[in-house]
């Protein structure tokens, strides 16, 4: 899906162009993908744009910077907060996606990264829906992968690792070369895990159900939202984990994620999820979620930060 760039971002120290914002051939992430990253949105409300659950983003991106040992850093969730919303200010779009990456720049080539400087940027952008135009009114077909989903007995998939999404992009590249819009990734036990890009719900005999941390998942940050917005709801919730077979016969089945949103999935390995459209539960939890972060209901848990307050 192509992205519209943004006139400004942060790089490095300080704010530039757009084009400006460049990296050495060395710098280590582009040889070992070691950078960290988040995707947040902002969107057009009544009271003007707003990010949702920006804070909360900044820290899971703190925490994936611990995991990566790129520590001491030189600030912390408020000035990635506040340099955020001033670059949002600079850019004056209504709605957009954002980029904050943080990875090793040139200084140290090898394994060990250690010796090569931590470097910065947030970036902001336009983008529609991720898997595709029409994808979150009408849903898309899904296909379990062959790829196993990292698991943390090799890798760490509770962060947001930039070199953890190979794993990420070989399944949802099989899954475009077999005719479907993305893959689903089971555990190295073969319980389901999450989309290629997007954390997983099923809705089985009325229970909305997801798979837990253990799992090999990432904690999703709209995932959470989903939950609470259940809740909030009174919907009956498990999280457990899910077989394979559960995704073939479940009443409904739906992805969650910044880029993603919430988007139904109507078919698994052919097979109609449901009656192959949205189902009840789906497009209920699809209508709180905009009506949300659109600032048509009352921001009743805080998570709207506005960019001109």
């Amino acid at each position: 899906m192509a992205m519209e760039p943004h006139d400004w971002m942060w790089h490095k120290d300080g704010f530039c162009r757009w084009q400006d914002a460049t990296v050495h051939m060395t710098a280590h992430v582009l040889h070992y993908g070691s950078s960290v990253f988040e995707g947040i949105r902002c969107y057009d409300t009544p009271a003007g744009p707003a990010v949702f659950r920006l804070r909360e983003h900044m820290v899971r991106l703190i925490n994936s910077c611990k995991l990566m040992r790129m520590f001491p850093l030189s600030f912390d969730a408020d000035w990635l907060v506040e340099t955020t919303l001033e670059l949002l200010r600079k850019n004056g779009k209504r709605e957009c996606y954002i980029r904050p990456l943080i990875f090793r720049g040139a200084g140290q080539l090898g394994v060990n990264p250690t010796g090569a400087p931590v470097e910065t940027t947030i970036m902001s952008y336009g983008w529609g829906q991720y898997l595709g135009e029409g994808a979150v009114e009408n849903g898309v077909e899904a296909c379990i992968s062959s790829w196993r989903r990292i698991d943390s007995s090799s890798n760490q998939p509770i962060g947001k690792i930039g070199g953890q999404y190979v794993n990420s992009q070989l399944a949802s590249m099989e899954a475009k070369s077999g005719g479907f819009t993305e893959g689903i990734l089971l555990n190295g036990i073969g319980q389901v895990a999450e989309g290629a890009g997007q954390n997983i719900f099923l809705v089985w005999n009325g229970v909305l159900m997801t798979p837990p941390e253990a799992s090999s998942i990432l904690m999703g940050i709209t995932r959470d939202t989903v939950l609470q917005l259940a809740r909030d709801r009174g919907l009956p919730i498990r999280v457990e984990p899910i077989s394979r077979e559960m995704l073939h016969l479940a009443e409904e089945v739906f992805f969650t994620g910044t880029a993603s949103e919430i988007t139904p999935v109507k078919a698994i390995d052919r097979l109609p999820v449901g009656d192959g459209k949205p189902g009840p539960v789906t497009k209920a939890l699809q209508k709180e979620f905009f009506d949300y972060v659109r600032g048509q209901v009352p921001d009743r848990h805080g998570w709207l930060a506005a960019v001109n307050p």
